[in-house]
Parts: structure tokens; C-alpha cells; sequence
């Protein structure tokens, strides 16, 4: 403990030392962009006095993780009058490590934890030794284990460490006095996302929708009382961020809560600003609800498909296994007339329903892209218990070199007590034709057939066509 309060203390007369180098600089205000790809840009205007002439300026408070190259500097109170000479970042941070690493081959003292101090040249260090010689040449040499350390003594403050990374700008002035600079710069580890929790009816035909945006602030800095923008859409950018990967847990709220975010377009993108000040701390994940829709009328859409080959076998189609699992999916369209017609950053949508106690019950969850509005989106929850799909050629011919014929006979099994509308998707190879089917079907493009098949309750329905597919 006492180590810590001497290297400490060090610390801060270093800061004091830094300190001293330049005026206070006073933040009167601070703003916040950020992208959903672990970057943001910083807005940053401060108070300092001028002298005329060649100025040293010592920027602190700002993001370990700036970027320097995107710096720009400006001074609102005379911007014809002040302007940047040279400009360093200085990020080399102050540390034990760091200490020792400034005191290699000079002197320093070691106290251990039973009070016996040794002094002597420092030769190495690594995580679980220092080792001191008290003659360079003759020795001797001593090696203490660093879990034995009590205090390290060192002579005087080393030069080039810092506390907290700074700017450093060599300033051109020729207006003294009181200026009000504006900093503006783009940093990494500052990301968002969009998560969304929907909670279905009873009768399963809406669900209400609650958005929220959650920040993660891993800049280096904190952001007090700042403006708030979130910039959802693809920028370019010539290497790529990482994404949050840890997430708060969020519950599902039925509940309406208020319009905090005022959305609109930014060239190809859309933007919402926060209508209040918040404040993003250092390592600190926010959350902050961003839209509440209580009724958006869904459908819920069973689909099958049962190949589980998506080539064509020609004429090894015998023993050919297929998928029995019956997916299921709520749609709804993102349009106004439905509750909600706004664009839709892209974010995962865990889904809820009720259960007899009206707990609600986690029934599935999966990811929308950026969805405009007006778009129709689809979600995968999982699989039915109740519904099952069967698939098999029941015939195959061989008519020329490059035309072939199959048959094939698709049951759907339905144990439910209530009926079921099936999507059967089949997906046919080369110039296909369909020369009969016991049910209507849809060419919805080159390689998608449609049956839109009315299973009973407790009950089943077969599904027969023929096709020919010439290659």
C-alpha cells in the first residue's frame, strides 16, 4: 500500500510539472457523433488566454484513442488570428513500468516489506523481479522478488512521461487575450447499437415494440454533459472498427416511454440527435430508449422447405434425406399505418410473450440490417414443435442428354388444435417447367416455387408436382 502512495504521489508532481507549462484551458462545451462502427467524431470547445505571438498549448482531457491525423483546430473568437504551427500527440502514459523503464543503469532504492532497504543500480526488471547492483563492476548484485516490495525511492521526477494523453500545439497568435477554440477530432472505442424488445399478444396478430440505443465508451475519456448524435448507415471508412460484443440485458416493456431522439437524413444516412445533454463516462455502457410502438400488427409465417441439397443430383436421387423442421417467422411492415414508419438502425430483436401468468416468456430473438421505412422485415424465431415436413422424389426420368423429369410428394403434419397456413418453398435447378401440381402455386423468381398449403388441425396434407428441368 504504501508503494502505491509513493508512486503516486510521483504521479502527481508530475502533473503539477505539466500543469505549469500552460494556462487552464476551461471546456465550455462538448459534443458527440457517433457511428454504429466503434468510432465517433468529438466536438470540443474551450476557454484559454493568448499571449501574442509563438504559444505552447497543452490539450488534455481529450480520447487515449484519437486519432491524430483527423485533428482540426480552430479559435471562434479570431480565426484569421491563430493558427497552428506544429502539432504532437503525446501519449507515452506514466506507469510503474513506465518509471523503472526511465531508471535503467541509475540508481534507485528498494524497500522491502521487513524494512531492509537496498540501493544500487538498476540492472532489469520483469513482473515478478528488480534486480539492483551496488557496483556496476564489482557488484553485489541483488534480486528482489517484487511481491516483497514495500516502497521504490527515486531521485527525482524523469522527463517525457505524461498522466493522461495530451495535444500539444505550438499556436501562431496575434490577438491576445481570452480566446474560444473549437477541437474537433474522431476517436475509436466509442460504438452503438440498436437493440429492440418486442412483446407478442395474445392472439399473436401485434406485438408492441420498444428500441433502445446502447453506447459503449471505451475512448479513453469522459464526455460530461454532452450533445448526442448517432449516425446509423455504412461509412466508408479504410480499415474497419470492431462492434460492441457484450450487450446489457434488457427486459421486455410494454409501457410507453417518450420521444428522446429527433431523427432525420445525413446524406445516405440517417441521424438521431438526443433532445437533452447526457454524460458518457470512461468504460461505461449506457442505455437510452429510442422508440416505443405499443401495437404493430404482425404475421406469423410458417415455412418449409425441405431440400437439403441445393444442387441437382441427376440420377443419384435415391435415398436422398430431407429437412423436417418447420421454421417460423413474425412479419410486419415498417410503415406508419402499422405504428411505427421510421427508419430502423440495425440491432437485434428479441422477442416476448406472455405466459398464463402473464410473465413474459423469451421466444426467439434475430438481427434486422438498417431498415427504411416502409420496408417489410422478417424474423426468424426458431422452429415448430407441432408441425412437421416431409419431402421425397417419388419418380425420376431421364427424357434426352439435357432433360430430365421428377416427381416428388411433400406431407406437412399438423399436431396443433387450430389450423395452419405452410409456406413450402422448393427451389428447382436449370430452365424448369412445372407440368402439374395438386395444389396452386407461384414462380416467384428463376429459382423459387411457392405452395401455400392449408394444413388441418391434428391432421395432415400432401403436396404433389411434377417438373421437368432442362439443362
Amino acid at each position: 500500500m504504501k508503494r502505491k502512495i509513493m508512486l503516486g504521489v510521483l504521479i502527481g508532481l508530475l502533473c503539477v510539472s505539466l500543469r505549469g507549462q500552460t494556462e487552464d484551458i476551461k471546456r465550455k462545451d462538448v459534443s458527440l457523433t457517433v457511428y454504429n462502427q466503434d468510432f465517433a467524431l468529438v466536438r470540443d470547445i474551450r476557454s484559454l488566454t493568448l499571449k501574442e505571438g509563438i504559444n505552447e498549448v497543452r490539450f488534455f482531457d481529450i480520447a487515449a484513442r484519437i486519432e491524430p491525423t483527423s485533428v482540426h483546430f480552430k479559435s471562434i473568437t479570431a480565426p484569421d488570428k491563430c493558427s497552428i504551427l506544429e502539432q504532437n500527440f503525446e501519449y507515452d502514459l506514466v506507469s510503474a513500468d513506465k518509471l523503472l523503464s526511465k531508471y535503467i543503469d541509475k540508481v534507485i532504492s528498494v524497500i522491502s516489506q521487513d524494512d531492509v532497504k537496498y540501493t544500487g543500480y538498476l540492472a532489469s526488471y520483469d513482473g515478478s523481479q528488480i534486480v539492483l547492483a551496488e557496483d556496476r563492476e564489482k557488484g553485489p548484485i541483488f534480486m528482489i522478488n517484487r511481491s516483497n516490495i514495500r516502497d521504490i525511492e527515486f531521485p527525482q521526477l524523469p522527463e517525457g512521461l505524461i498522466t493522461k494523453p495530451t495535444l500539444v500545439w505550438s499556436l501562431i497568435n496575434n490577438k491576445p487575450g481570452a480566446h474560444d477554440v473549437e477541437v474537433s477530432y474522431i476517436t475509436g472505442g466509442i460504438n452503438w447499437v440498436a437493440d429492440y424488445v418486442a412483446a407478442v399478444s395474445d392472439d399473436e396478430k401485434s406485438i408492441s415494440l420498444n428500441g433502445w440505443v446502447t453506447i459503449d465508451n471505451k475512448s479513453g475519456t469522459n464526455y460530461e454533459d454532452a450533445s448526442l448524435k448517432l449516425v446509423a448507415g455504412d461509412v466508408f471508412r479504410v480499415q474497419k472498427k470492431a462492434a460492441i460484443t457484450d450487450r446489457m440485458e434488457m427486459k421486455a416493456l410494454s409501457a410507453a416511454v417518450p420521444e428522446q431522439f429527433e431523427e432525420r437524413q445525413l446524406f445516405e444516412y440517417h441521424l438521431y440527435e438526443l433532445q437533452r445533454r447526457t454524460t458518457l463516462k470512461n468504460n461505461q455502457t449506457k442505455q437510452i430508449s429510442l422508440l416505443s410502438a405499443p401495437r404493430v400488427a404482425v404475421n406469423k409465417v410458417y415455412t418449409y422447405s425441405g431440400a437439403l441439397y441445393n444442387w441437382y443430383y441427376y440420377d443419384a436421387w435415391q435415398g436422398l434425406q430431407c429437412n423436417k423442421k418447420v421454421a417460423v417467422n413474425l412479419e410486419f411492415k415498417n410503415s406508419r399505418e402499422n405504428g411505427l414508419g421510421i427508419p430502423l438502425p440495425k440491432g437485434i430483436i428479441k422477442v416476448y410473450k406472455a405466459d398464463v401468468d402473464k410473465s413474459l416468456q423469451f421466444i426467439g430473438e434475430n438481427q434486422i440490417d438498417h431498415t427504411p421505412k416502409d420496408e417489410k422485415i422478417s424474423l426468424y424465431l426458431g422452429n415448430a414443435f407441432d408441425i412437421v415436413g416431409e419431402r421425397k422424389v417419388t419418380d425420376h426420368k431421364k427424357i434426352a442428354d439435357n432433360l430430365y423429369r421428377d416427381s416428388y410428394e411433400i406431407t406437412l403434419r399438423n399436431h396443433k388444435k387450430e389450423p395452419a397456413v405452410v409456406k413450402v418453398i422448393e427451389r428447382p435447378w436449370g430452365d424448369w417447367t412445372v407440368l402439374q401440381a395438386s395444389h396452386n402455386y407461384k414462380k416467384e423468381d428463376a429459382t423459387t416455387l411457392v405452395f401455400e398449403v392449408n394444413v388441418p388441425a391434428n391432421g395432415e396434407t400432401k403436396v404433389a408436382y411434377t417438373a421437368e428441368y432442362k439443362f
